[in-house]
């Protein structure tokens, strides 16, 4: 999807400048815009406008500030021939910064083709749909730990409406689980037929998973509306014989689908805006930090934390072990430098359930979620340094994370889900979020 800028210049201030310029922003973001014709500042900007782009500023713009602020789109400056800011714009940035207005200047090209996908993202968010199943949340398995999350609020629904249009639709775990499993054998093995991935599972198991596989896609079919999907896996897995792992990773490959584990709405809507803009892999974990040792080594049934005295920094205080559901985490083929599906690990899924066992690359990693308020995002860049296995327990196959400050990430987190991108990105976030409207705070980072 690509997004639909329209060019906005000083009236009767359009000239050749404007116009070379235009062409050249033309042929630089082919790939990632689709440009309206050009409007003067002030004149009325096109309904279909995902954001407006200045390819030239003048002088003009200070005796325009009412017509900068009654903009209600994201407003990009790009006005060197390099597809970026010119330095020259500096001044006009900040003052309209200063008076309240967002002018969202890139430094990199690519940096540029970011804000275009995220404009096309945040226009795709408003009126999208994010399908979950669900019946009672919080009544089933571990009612202690799973009626405390904020996801499940109506509060949480409508402020991702009221912040990025998104509704959540709600339909029942129990009959779809009843409806995945009435579908026939034989038609999961002829359409397992057409994937064939590298899986240490086979039998019943398999064809369950792919059995929830067609039962989403006959979802998804029946409403474009919708742009995201998860499941109450976890907590109502008694509807289902089977978990959703397989299915999601199958959509994402696709049609790239984003999910949602355990029906995380929040996670789901970081994850989505995020990917859309960055196009960076990225996936959901459990966060356990070892300044918490109690209750984490507790959950996923370890005897200690993983060993980090050979690694550069030698206090444990400044990692964590990231895991889900019996390894790192959920993550497609292609994101992953190894990839395999396994038998479940959870006593609270059923027997015939399953989970995937994969790898991001270690190296430089971020991790970022929505604040509640939906104004922020919370996020600190660190390393995926290696990985850890504990036999007999809950984690199979978990990441050790490297943060710059255990003290400050335990103190400001907000949940115990965080996605994980791979790179530091930070410095791409902060630019891309204000497409959004959001801020950012840095948990631990400095």
């Amino acid at each position: 999807m690509k997004a639909k800028l329209v060019p906005v210049y000083f009236d009767p201030g359009r000239d050749e400048d404007f116009d070379i310029q235009l062409a050249r922003l033309n042929e630089l973001l082919a790939d990632v815009a689709e440009f309206l014709p050009p409007a003067p500042l002030g004149g009325t900007l096109p309904a279909t406008a995902d954001a407006v782009i200045f390819p030239q500023f003048l002088g003009e713009a200070y005796r325009h500030l009412a017509d900068f602020q009654a903009i209600d789109r994201p407003i990009f400056v790009v006005t060197s021939e390099f597809g970026t800011l010119n330095m020259w714009d500096w001044e006009i940035v900040a003052y309209l910064e200063s008076e309240g207005v967002t002018a969202i200047a890139p430094y990199t090209l690519e940096q540029t083709k970011m804000l275009c996908r995220a404009a096309a993202a945040r226009s795709e968010l408003r009126g999208s749909k994010f399908l979950v199943f669900q019946d009672n949340p919080g009544e089933g398995f571990q009612p202690a730990i799973f009626k405390r999350f904020y996801w499940w609020e109506d509060e949480a629904a409508q402020r991702l409406f009221d912040k990025f249009g998104i509704t959540i639709v709600k339909k029942s775990f129990r009959e779809f689980g009843t409806r995945a499993k009435a579908i026939p054998n034989e038609a999961a093995a002829a359409e397992w037929e057409n994937w064939q991935w590298p899986v240490a599972l086979s039998g019943q198991p398999l064809l369950s998973a792919v059995k929830v596989y067609l039962a989403l896609k006959d979802e998804l079919a029946a409403d474009p509306a919708i742009t995201s999907m998860g499941i109450n896996c976890l907590n109502e897995s008694r509807f289902s014989d089977t978990t959703p792992c397989l299915a999601w990773m199958m959509l994402y490959e696709e049609g790239g689908l984003m999910w949602g584990c355990e029906a995380d709405t929040l996670s789901m809507a970081t994850k989505y805006l995020l990917h859309k803009s960055l196009g960076v892999p990225i996936m959901m974990t459990n966060l356990y930090p070892s300044l918490m040792s109690g209750p984490a080594l507790k959950h996923e049934r370890i005897p200690h934390f993983p060993d980090v005295s050979g690694y550069a920094d030698k206090s444990p205080d400044n990692y964590l072990l990231a895991a889900h559901c019996g390894y790192f985490g959920l993550l497609p083929p292609s994101f992953g430098t190894e990839w395999t599906m396994r038998s479940k690990v959870l006593a609270i899924v059923d027997d015939n359930a399953h989970a995937i066992d994969a790898r991001f690359p270690t190296g430089p990693v971020t991790l970022a979620k929505l604040h509640p308020t939906m104004q922020r995002l919370t996020a600190v860049e660190g390393t995926l340094e290696g990985y850890a296995q504990f036999p007999g327990s809950d984690c199979l196959n978990g990441g050790v994370i490297h943060v710059p400050d255990g003290h400050q990430l335990v103190r400001q987190a907000t949940s115990h889900h965080y996605l994980v991108t791979t790179g530091h990105n930070l410095n791409d976030m902060r630019l891309v979020l204000k497409v959004f409207g959001l801020g950012l705070t840095e948990l631990g980072g400095g």
